[in-house]
């Protein structure tokens, strides 16, 4: 399959997403990176970071919370944000360190990782999923969120998480650091992008807390 030069077209300002999940496409993420508008963000800066990967139009508000959240517990972090005639959605699988030094050097520097996620889905409207392949990082983040948002539920049991939202791939890159680390689902409601949104005021505070609490010489 050979990807369009440009998004379809769509309403202004909310283009329809485009997916891609074929194997054999190539290279989609330096495809993504080269195209006109997308910002890549990185900061190194503790061993414990914050990925958005699918931030800007296409999972909104993810990346605003991961560099927030980075900035006030003095973490790593790196974010994708697409503009908004853009909504690439690019499998996380694919989101490679060989066609970015940028999550290269992001994903050499951290030992733990926590990718946020935008997501929504029937039955789940209040729910808060944590996946990926550090447990104990999972349960510590599920204390954290739990306590500061108890209209949600923050589900860290595996088995109760869907499969295809489990972010257990090896080649996430939330799996990549040393010590690996946590996929986190967020619905709508808790990104500020619904007409009943929350502030996200508590999510960063949680996260950053979370990250700050999180002793640096922990076994994954």
């Amino acid at each position: 399959m050979t990807e369009p030069s440009k998004p379809p077209s769509g309403p202004p300002g909310r283009a329809p997403v485009l997916r891609s999940g074929a194997d054999g496409d190539g290279p989609l993420f330096a495809q993504l990176l080269a195209h006109p508008g997308v910002d890549e963000v990185v900061a190194l800066r503790s061993p414990f970071g914050f990925l958005a990967f699918h931030g800007g139009s296409l999972e909104q508000a993810t990346d605003v919370v991961a560099l927030a959240a980075a900035e006030r517990a003095g973490a790593s972090v790196y974010a994708v944000v697409q503009p908004p005639d853009l909504r690439w959605h690019i499998p996380s699988h694919r989101v490679t360190p060989e066609s970015s030094p940028a999550l290269a050097r992001f994903v050499g520097h951290v030992k733990v990782a926590v990718a946020l996620h935008g997501y929504g889905r029937a039955g789940y409207w209040t729910t808060i999923l944590l996946g990926g392949t550090n447990r104990r990082l999972a349960a510590h983040l599920q204390a954290w969120l739990a306590s500061a948002l108890p209209d949600q539920e923050v589900v860290d049991d595996l088995d109760a998480v869907p499969a295809t939202l489990r972010g257990l791939h090896p080649a996430n890159p939330v799996n990549l650091p040393t010590g690996g680390g946590v996929q986190v689902e967020l619905p709508p409601r808790v990104r500020g992008t619904t007409p009943h949104r929350m502030s996200i005021e508590p999510l960063v505070s949680a996260l950053a807390d979370a990250a700050i609490a999180w002793p640096s010489q922990a076994p994954p």
